[in-house]
């Protein structure tokens, strides 16, 4: 339940800080005090659209905080989206934030539970919170996504399953399409990639195959060069008279004479010694080098035509030749998928089995909504006969789509009977204004008082819904707002001295001017008070006999509300705990 909504330079409001009680509050003031103000708030911290305009006039920024009090069943369904979204979860009997702040720029911040977050974020949990029915709510009862949404709500539908199963088939739709238009072109792609990969095929280029094929080339195209080279390096090395081994001999034994007497010769034998050594090494590798390289030319024309067809293959396709392995494996893959889309059969099976998949969550779904219509038709019904229109009849007309759709099967449309012996038309071809608003009243009860665990929503909010009607419909208008109350949070704005009478907790709103600035304020009001404010809704001017209907009005009301909070644990149901009003 929503528990505090604390203002700051809002529209008209310097700083207000409202305290609300479960059961059913009222809202009433003189028109256009700003009755209106606190909902407008609640929906701007639950993420609607913020401007400059909702900032006070010579204020730098608006600032709207609610808080809420989450039951036990509430904080659990919360906790799997707060974790989702990154925020942390609710201890138990933690209170549940939400903050918005918007400045004179039309700049918004907002955050949930002190962490920043986005407005859709706040709408998303505000989905949670708070179910809010407008003045004009029997306007979105005549948009058929609307009807729909409702309907479903009440039967149970898992929408999001719906939704899936039909952008499945209606992707599995589209690539049969794209086939079945494309086939003569795809053909001709099929075939163009096949002759292609039979080109490449004919050489099956391998990967690295390239530069293995350069070195070979290389060593074969200069086989006699090397031989040439490497016999005249043996030679000077070890094989002529006067080679260098034969010429270092020759210095080493004149000095091997001496090195005993002379000391310093004894480096230098050393180091003709070491090369002497490495001569001899290298003779061996010029020898082990003329016994392997031979002259092969028929590999070295092998090798020339085979590199001449990786170059020739290179050109048509205007790749490097390396880069042979890797086209060719592209095209495979191309052609892989090419005749994937041109397998019509394929293509047929899996569209066949998104659409009977679709159509077996469609039927689960339409059998929902046939549970659910009757059901509802009757509940508003009756509601109805309470509301002052006796004789009507409400149906929830479902009919059958000639084409699937993504919402389902059938269509859905409310149809109403003013009175006894009509026949059921749209609701939106319905005349009186005065009928269309009872029609919403009695819609909106109704489907607040599905109380199975699908609803979590505490906090139902009717901004002047009551619109139009008057008399002993007001009356009814008061006992429904107050049966509701005994269940959920309720907290309506109205201008009927028959509902506010009925409210566990009225508000009042004031608009005064201080400073050549005009100000609104909220404030509870009990007692004498509040028998004086139903008393001026009533009309006129605020005498004796009027504060006597009052006080009469507020007694009948207390009357009721105590005999259904005493009958309701023979029923097995608990009244909702609520802070007590006078």
């Amino acid at each position: 339940m929503l528990r505090r909504l604390t203002l700051r330079d809002f529209v008209i409001v310097t700083s207000l800080e409202v305290d609300l009680s479960g059961g059913f509050t009222a809202l009433t003031g003189e028109t256009g005090a700003g009755k209106s103000i606190l909902i407008d708030a609640l929906q701007l911290a639950l993420g609607s659209r913020g401007d400059a305009g909702v900032v006070r006039e010579g204020a730098a920024r608006a600032d709207i905080t609610a808080e809420f009090e989450p039951s036990a069943q509430l904080t659990a369904l919360l906790t799997p989206w707060l974790e989702e979204a990154g925020f942390d979860n609710l201890e138990p009997g933690a209170p549940l934030l939400l903050r918005r702040v918007v400045d004179a720029q039309g700049k918004s911040r907002a955050w949930i539970n002190g962490s920043p977050a986005t407005a859709t974020q706040l709408r998303e949990l505000g989905e949670y919170l708070v179910d809010i029915h407008g003045q004009h709510a029997w306007q979105s009862l005549t948009r058929a996504d609307a009807v729909r949404a409702l309907v479903d709500a009440q039967a149970g539908v898992d929408s999001e399953a719906l939704q899936a199963a039909w952008v499945t088939r209606r992707e599995a739709a589209r690539r049969l399409d794209e086939a079945r238009s494309q086939q003569a072109d795809l053909e001709r792609e099929r075939e163009r990639l096949q002759w292609q990969i039979g080109e490449l095929d004919k050489l099956n280029p391998q990967a690295d195959e390239w530069d293995t094929l350069n070195a070979e080339h290389s060593r074969l195209s200069h086989g006699q060069a090397i031989l040439d080279a490497a016999r005249l390096a043996l030679e000077a090395v070890s094989e002529a008279d006067e080679s260098a081994d034969s010429l270092t001999t020759r210095a080493i034994d004149a000095l091997e004479d001496v090195a005993s007497v002379e000391p310093h010769l004894g480096n230098a034998l050393e180091v003709l010694r070491e090369a002497q050594a490495q001569l001899q090494d290298a003779a061996r590798s010029l020898n082990s080098a003329l016994h392997h390289t031979e002259l092969d030319p028929d590999r070295l024309a092998e090798l020339d035509s085979r590199m001449s067809l990786w170059m020739s293959l290179a050109r048509r396709y205007r790749r490097p030749a390396p880069e042979l392995p890797e086209l060719l494996q592209s095209w495979r893959d191309e052609l892989a998928k090419l005749d994937a889309a041109t397998d019509l059969d394929k293509l047929e099976r899996e569209a066949q089995a998104a659409h009977q998949a679709w159509q077996k969550v469609a039927h689960t779904v339409s059998r929902q909504r046939s549970a659910a219509a009757p059901a509802l038709s009757q509940a508003v019904t009756e509601a109805m006969q309470e509301l002052g229109m006796k004789g009507g009849r409400f149906e929830v007309a479902l009919s059958a789509q000639t084409e699937p759709q993504a919402y389902g099967l059938e269509n859905i449309e409310f149809l109403v009977a003013g009175h006894a012996g009509s026949t059921p038309r749209p609701l939106g071809k319905v005349a009186s204004g005065g009928e269309l608003s009872r029609l919403a009243l009695a819609i909106a009860v109704t489907t607040s008082q599905r109380s199975d665990e699908r609803s979590q929503v505490g906090t139902l909010i009717f901004d002047e819904i009551d619109s139009g009607v008057g008399g002993a419909v007001a009356d009814t208008v008061g006992r429904l707002m107050q049966r509701l109350g005994r269940d959920r949070q309720v907290l309506a704005v109205t201008h009927l001295a028959q509902v506010a009478a009925c409210a566990h907790q009225h508000l009042v709103v004031a608009k005064a001017v201080h400073d050549g600035q005009t100000t609104s304020d909220i404030r509870e009001v009990r007692d004498e008070v509040r028998t004086t404010e139903i008393a001026r809704m009533l009309g006129g001017q605020i005498t004796d006999t009027s504060r006597a209907h009052a006080q009469a009005m507020l007694a009948t009301a207390h009357a009721q509300d105590t005999e259904a909070a005493e009958a309701a644990p023979a029923t097995g149901k608990a009244p909702r705990k609520r802070k007590e009003a006078a």
